[in-house]
């Protein structure tokens, strides 16, 4: 074998390294992007999802002791139900949030302050002042049905990512096959290529 020949086949090689280097590292990057979605959809959106379901059952709770005057709750029950929505608060901060849902969810506590201090001139009147409650319990509601979208509207986002990757994965996937076969061709055209010498 000639050196020449030797060139052509370390030339050969060498391409077909750099090709599957460049896919592979390609694939990688695509990976890691649907691992990440896959891993923002449970933890900042499955799992906020499920403290916006509880914050919702407390607040209905709230709402029903107010209907029903429950001044039991008011004695006990009511404590227990802010502690637990302040342990629910800080579960929900330490998720991504996205500038909307920053924005609502800064609204939403700031509601849960006046609801508390609605709950308490409540019980101060002798629970006769029912319509700022129940207007301040309102404006809650609102604010988790808002929240709410908003996790249903970042799911579908990060689906969106998750599948570009996938697509751009298979995509990448059929050229390089493609490219495989056209430098497979090139490497046995330049192995057996012998060109005649003129006499």
């Amino acid at each position: 074998m000639t050196i020449l020949n030797k060139i052509k086949w370390v030339l050969g090689i060498l391409m077909i390294f750099v090709l599957i280097i460049a896919t592979n590292l390609i694939d990688r990057n695509n990976f890691l992007r649907v691992k990440d979605s896959v891993i923002t959809i449970y933890e900042d959106r499955l799992v906020v999802n499920d403290i916006i379901f509880e914050f919702a059952q407390y607040v209905q709770e709230k709402e029903i002791a107010m209907i029903s005057l429950d001044s039991a709750f008011y004695g006990k029950r009511n404590n227990e139900i802010n502690d637990k929505i302040q342990n629910l608060i800080i579960r929900y901060e330490e998720t991504k949030l996205t500038k909307e849902e920053d924005k609502v969810f800064s609204n939403f506590k700031e509601n849960l302050e006046d609801l508390e201090t609605q709950e308490v001139t409540f019980v101060q009147s002798d629970f006769s002042e029912k319509e700022s409650l129940q207007s301040i319990i309102d404006e809650v509601q609102e604010n988790l049905h808002d929240l709410s979208k908003i996790q249903l509207s970042e799911g579908g986002r990060q689906m969106n990512i998750s599948k570009k990757a996938v697509d751009a994965v298979e995509l990448f996937t059929r050229l390089e096959i493609y490219v495989l076969i056209f430098l497979a061709v090139l490497v046995q055209i330049i192995i057996l290529y012998n060109p005649k010498k003129s006499s």
